[in-house]
């Protein structure tokens, strides 16, 4: 059985790795310091994405096969792989949750998904699938009205837990106090409370705000909180009680919330500033909260890249919708497309591709690096001589916006390995 509740050693103490200046706030540091000029008396910081670096190998390289890739959040929760598939409809039901845990990750439950509203939700994740463009944004608000059903949450956490495997499921912020009641009770292992954008401190006259405090001081499971892309924010959280913060707003392949809104921050450099938030968290006497990189990872050097940005695990969407064992095979739409008032998100189509055990353990039948996601970590500890994540975390990483085009004129031309669109 891949999931198992341990007694975790002590926190590992580590300095965040990319040999970063100390942290300024805003408030702190002068605008002429904290970015490029954008235009009279107004700066911008330059952030980067996962296309745009590169990590340098180590001194000394490892065995792969002798690295640790295991992940811990809090003093019970471990998984023998940092892998956690994303809430989303068209990826996880009961069945890929469990298919999931037994390989040694953990795979999401939206409670505000459609397998809480049907008992039976094939038929409306086949009908989401096969509606055309013209009609799908009406086909998906049609098939998310049916409201969500106390019961059917209970009965999908106990099929989760009944195969033997982890069940962390997910909540909108609004109604996170009394899913998180049911959900303890039917045997969760985790709890996500998980919106476009989340913040310790929310103003709104017209609704309850969700205390964390109250939240975590009222769960004997591990909360998680997302998302985030922000250091000051995150610490905030953090300061909470949290056990992990999902970072990423926007980058997931279905997320249109950076076209709609106009807001995120790239992916490395959206992890790198929570990573830092975390170890300043513990150098103030905090607990390590596991700082989980969501979304934006299409192959293995992505998600490479994403725990040498001070990520202690992933959180996968796409990628998983092309497994054999997804819940829609071959589609994906993220958890805010449905909404009534501004869709932020779109159906995308990935196809099946391969079965789940391919893309996260391999043997990887292709050469574009979409599968063997955990043969892939493990390689780069081993080439950057790092004999776990936590030292992972602390390699040189380099600017590289060529990284993928270096040299690859030969396999973008015949679309082959690199060169696949």
């Amino acid at each position: 059985m891949a999931f198992r509740i341990i007694r975790a050693s002590p926190p590992h103490w580590s300095k965040h790795t990319l040999k970063q200046s100390p942290i300024a706030t805003r408030e702190i540091l002068s605008g002429e310091l904290s970015g490029l000029q954008i235009g009279i008396g107004r700066y911008a910081r330059r952030a980067y994405g996962f296309d745009e670096v590169a990590l340098v190998p180590g001194g000394v390289t490892l065995n792969p096969d002798e690295v640790d890739i295991t992940f811990s959040m809090g003093e019970r929760f471990k998984l023998d792989l940092p892998f956690w598939a994303s809430a989303m409809d068209g990826v996880v039901d009961v069945e890929f949750a469990i298919a999931m845990g037994k390989l040694g990750g953990v795979a999401v439950l939206n409670l505000d998904g459609v397998h809480t509203r049907y008992e039976d939700s094939r038929p409306v994740i086949e009908r989401i699938a096969a509606a055309d463009k013209s009609t799908l944004n009406a086909v998906l608000k049609e098939s998310y009205r049916e409201p969500v059903k106390p019961k059917l949450i209970a009965e999908r956490i106990k099929q989760i837990k009944d195969a033997g495997v982890a069940c962390a499921v997910s909540s909108v912020p609004a109604k996170a106090e009394e899913r998180a009641e049911i959900a303890q009770k039917a045997g969760a292992d985790v709890f996500v409370v998980q919106g476009t954008v989340l913040t310790a401190r929310h103003s709104s006259r017209s609704y309850h705000q969700l205390s964390f405090d109250e939240l975590v001081r009222a769960c004997d499971i591990p909360v998680v909180v997302g998302n985030c892309v922000h250091y000051e924010t995150a610490l905030e959280l953090m300061e909470t009680g949290i056990a992990g913060i999902l970072v990423g707003v926007g980058p997931g392949a279905a997320c249109t919330t950076r076209g709609v809104l106009g807001v995120g921050v790239p992916q490395v450099t959206a992890t790198a500033d929570v990573a830092a938030a975390r170890d300043e968290h513990m150098r103030r006497g905090g607990m390590r909260v596991a700082v989980i990189t969501d979304g934006g990872m299409r192959i293995g050097a992505d998600v490479c890249k994403a725990f040498a940005s001070g990520a202690d695990a992933v959180m996968i969407g796409t990628p998983f919708a092309g497994a054999e064992e997804s819940a829609s095979k071959g589609f994906n739409w993220g958890m805010a497309t449905p909404d009534p008032n501004l869709p932020r998100g779109t159906r995308v189509h990935v196809g099946t591709r391969a079965t789940l055990k391919e893309i996260l353990l391999g043997p990887a039948r292709v050469d574009d690096g979409s599968q063997n996601f955990a043969g892939a970590l493990r390689s780069a500890l081993g080439v950057c001589g790092a004999r776990d994540i936590a030292e992972f975390q602390h390699v040189e990483m380099v600017i590289a916006p060529s990284i993928t085009s270096e040299g690859k004129a030969l396999q973008q031309a015949q679309h082959v390995g690199m060169g696949k669109s």
